[in-house]
């Protein structure tokens, strides 16, 4: 049953990602851009995803287990440190550079895209990097 759960939501997630244009690098360039040809579509994709996720987390905080009967694990940390504004400029900029974050480029991705899976490639570089540092740290 988790499995299908999974499978259901990820599929739902994708083609949201696909249908709001978050797989498009050329789109995600445009709203970044400013000062130029600005494209603001994306605030309301934006918008969206932080109301949906503002009323999920609200009653996520209320259950002690998930619909699928998994222990619900929400996290609690208040603390801005280094660590986290660091991550989130560096991650900042890559989706600036390569117009891509990490859920549309997976399933950017899965259509064969070159710019995406060359984008997965060097995140999950980054990811090993991470751990490995973590690991010496």
């Amino acid at each position: 049953m988790n499995a299908v759960f999974a499978l259901v939501s990820g599929l739902v997630f994708g083609l949201g990602l696909i249908g709001s244009g978050m797989t498009n690098p050329a789109k995600i360039k445009g709203f970044l851009d400013l000062f130029g040809s600005w494209d603001p579509s994306l605030a309301l994709v934006m918008g969206g995803a932080i109301a949906v996720g503002a009323v999920a987390f609200a009653a996520a905080r209320r259950r002690s287990l998930s619909w699928t009967g998994m222990h619900m694990e929400i996290p609690t940390s208040t603390v801005i440190d280094s660590r986290l504004l660091l991550g989130g400029v560096l991650f900042g900029a890559g989706w600036g550079v390569a117009g891509f974050c990490p859920g549309p480029a997976l399933v950017a991705a899965s259509s064969g895209s070159l710019a995406a899976l060359g984008f997965v490639a060097a995140m999950l570089v980054g990811m090993a990097a991470h751990d490995r540092l973590l690991a010496q740290a």
